[in-house]
């Protein structure tokens, strides 16, 4: 689904160059050496984080960004999205992008406590590397959008909705995977049945729509207007019932497929960052 690997290798050495005003940290376990998923008995390796923090001065702290990748839950990995960590910090942000154990090896709810779980460390150590841990924002495009979303506003995953600043979406899937599946059952093809698994009970608590109320934090949300149909027509549900809590939300639409939704980030002069900056800059201002 996803040729990022083609995609990053046509970029420049000079972009690379242009977008390197960081400081990366690599391979950080936010688990133990070893984890088990519930789809699985034996254990496998844990994954593991990146941090891009800008360089300069430690003593002022800069806001948070948790990117979680997408890969339709069985594809993609970190590393792939570098030049994303080094463009945030470029934006003056500490960027933290965490791996995450894909399926068929892990189930929807292995992978959502499993970035929890990277939540809950750049909370706890984020301020080592510059962050401030009052300005926490979590985002994802496609698949990282669903399980960013996810372990927020579903409680079960012991993320306080009070204790993240706000929540970027960029080209989000499976925002109500429980619709969806009703219409379209979990089959091996894509290893959904792992990824789901059979049970519609399941499903719910797998979506966020279900979970959003008046504590969850404020959105900024992209969609392609050249995405998938599921996607767009979920996002667009999803906003409805959203609205109910944050009248005021307004979704972005850009001209654009949806892997062209997150490979626009690979450049430093996308419009995305000033926009995230923009929204980062009103949540400080309505939380002072």
């Amino acid at each position: 689904m996803f040729n990022l690997k083609k995609i990053i290798g046509l970029l420049s050495c000079s972009l690379i160059f242009m977008s390197c005003a960081s400081i990366k940290t690599s391979d950080i376990t936010y688990l133990g050496s070893k984890t088990t998923t519930t789809s699985q008995i034996q254990e496998i390796e844990a994954p593991t984080l990146h941090i891009f923090a800008p360089k300069g001065d430690k003593t002022v702290l800069k806001p948070v960004v948790i990117f979680v990748h997408g890969g339709n839950w069985n594809e993609g990995k970190k590393e792939l999205y570098n030049l994303i960590g080094r463009n945030f910090a470029k934006k003056d942000i500490v960027a933290v992008i965490p791996g995450y154990t894909l399926s068929p090896n892990a189930t929807y709810d292995d992978m959502t406590t499993q970035i929890a779980a990277a939540i809950t460390w750049v909370q706890e150590h984020v301020k080592e590397y510059g962050g401030d841990v009052n300005q926490i924002y979590v985002s994802g495009h496609s698949a990282g959008g669903h399980l960013a979303a996810l372990a927020v506003v579903n409680p079960k995953y012991g993320i306080s909705q009070n204790d993240i600043s706000g929540i970027i979406l960029n080209d989000a899937a499976g925002l109500d995977m429980y619709s969806y599946l009703q219409n379209n059952p979990p089959k091996s093809s894509n290893n959904y049945d792992t990824t789901w698994t059979s049970d519609p009970a399941n499903w719910k608590d797998a979506s966020p729509i279900y979970f959003i109320n008046e504590e969850t934090p404020p959105f900024l949300i992209y969609t392609g207007t050249k995405t998938y149909a599921s996607i767009e027509k979920y996002n667009a549900i999803f906003i409805e019932e959203l609205k109910k809590y944050q009248p005021e939300v307004a979704p972005i639409f850009l001209d654009k497929k949806h892997i062209p939704m997150v490979t626009q980030l690979f450049f430093p002069w996308s419009k995305r960052y000033d926009e995230i900056t923009d929204f980062i800059k009103k949540q400080e201002v309505s939380a002072n």
